[in-house]
């Protein structure tokens, strides 16, 4: 069977939200080669290192591939892919230089080389995310493994906005929470917040097919077999509420609109943790928080992203 790819070139802050509308467009995997990886990257311990320039792949900017069957049309995705990449100006970010190309696959090629880019990744100091193809034991009794197909979803734990997530998650709980998950993409909050204790998660995506994905990365880690995932656009269909902690990792043009919504679905004392949030929005974020009467605890950031941890005020506190 053949295959074939559809290539963004594209900057490190637009790589989830390119890998997000290749995905839409019906691409069964997805392979970034990120220039920021160099930035992010943690050897394993001391005794490694890597020379960067001998190593094939892009200098600058980032490039994210798309992978879809011979049988698609990939022809008639262009003009549209390549518009939803340009309009991601609209959301804050640089999509430069944005152009879109096609080329084929065999699928013997793409089976070897897009896995080359995931493996085995030390996230925070509890959590490790792990390709499910890999074997890897944890190397203490305290590691949790996060099994994932990363060709399912997007937000798998390489970038920063993922990563300020966990750490945030490590951060504040304390067992025995009641979690919601909104824009659960991967699945990959919702199963470090199974390992970290909470009794219940609901997550929420879109569309079916973020579910289905999400659903999928479920079932490869048993600590996340009761957690619940459905469709919802933000909050429109979540009827629960009291939740003890709401995490969202999503654009901030996307956390915006929801965070007016979440006075539905707390209480005092719930935790609110955002990312996604690009270093030219953190303060309209905030703006927004303090104007639904939340208060800031933390501010986090990695390069240019920014996380936020705040919470609903008691009473007492207002």
């Amino acid at each position: 069977m053949s295959w074939q790819a559809i290539t963004v070139s594209t900057q490190n802050e637009s790589v989830e939200a390119v890998s997000n509308i290749l995905m839409e467009a019906g691409a069964e995997g997805i392979q970034i080669d990120d220039a920021a990886d160099r930035d992010f990257y943690q050897p394993g311990d001391a005794t490694v290192t890597v020379d960067w320039d001998q190593l094939p792949g892009v200098k600058e900017g980032a490039q994210v591939s798309g992978y879809f069957p011979s049988d698609v049309n990939v022809s008639e995705l262009m003009d549209e892919i390549r518009a939803r990449v340009q309009g991601l100006t609209a959301f804050g970010l640089d999509p430069h230089p944005g152009t879109v190309k096609q080329q084929a696959v065999q699928d013997e090629d793409w089976a070897t080389e897009w896995q080359k880019y995931y493996h085995p990744v030390r996230l925070t100091r509890y959590l490790t995310v792990v390709p499910k193809w890999e074997g890897y034991q944890p190397e203490s009794a305290d590691e949790h493994v996060i099994t994932l197909d990363p060709g399912m979803a997007f937000g798998t734990g390489t970038h920063p906005t993922t990563r300020l997530m966990l750490q945030a998650e490590e951060f504040v709980f304390r067992g025995h929470e009641r979690v919601l998950d909104v824009g659960t993409g991967s699945g990959v909050l919702s199963i470090a917040a199974k390992y970290l204790g909470a009794d219940y998660v609901l997550g929420t995506d879109v569309d079916e097919v973020a579910v289905r994905s999400t659903q999928g990365n479920l079932d490869l880690n048993p600590v996340a077999k009761d957690v619940h995932v459905q469709v919802s656009d933000l909050l429109d269909d979540v009827h629960e509420g009291d939740f003890d902690i709401v995490i969202a990792n999503m654009l901030a043009e996307v956390l915006l609109p929801l965070i007016p919504q979440l006075k539905r679905v707390v209480k005092p004392g719930t935790q609110i943790l955002l990312s996604g949030i690009y270093q030219d929005k953190l303060t309209a974020i905030s703006t927004a928080l303090q104007a639904e009467s939340m208060l800031i605890d933390q501010v986090m950031q990695l390069g240019e992203w920014y996380g936020v941890i705040a919470h609903v005020p008691s009473d007492e506190e207002l």
